[in-house]
């Protein structure tokens, strides 16, 4: 088994922001699975579909396309699609560090 590390505003500030004042903890889920497998894994990126990221995270995909618009309108993942059928590739934000000392 592998540690993820987070950085410590993902708990402190994000979790209560999106399952509190959003109402969506499907985002925070999602956005938590995204970071592992990318930035926890020492990649910038994830590739996977949105049934993929359902698997993954025990939601529903109906519930995960919901989650991804919130991520990607609060600006915590940006989405690339090389083409309109191809898997989406993930890139979580950490829009915090840039405010920091």
């Amino acid at each position: 088994m592998t540690t993820l590390k987070l950085d410590a505003y993902v708990v402190d500030v994000l979790m209560r922001d999106l399952t509190g004042h959003d109402r969506k903890p499907s985002a925070f889920l999602v956005y938590l699975y995204l970071w592992g497998k990318s930035l926890g894994a020492g990649e910038r990126s994830a590739r996977a579909s949105h049934q993929a990221l359902a698997e993954g995270t025990g939601l529903s995909k109906s519930a995960v396309q919901g989650a991804m618009r919130v991520l990607v309108r609060r600006k915590l993942v940006r989405v690339r699609r090389d083409s309109a059928t191809a898997v989406p590739e993930y890139f979580p934000r950490r829009p915090w560090r840039r405010h920091a000392g």
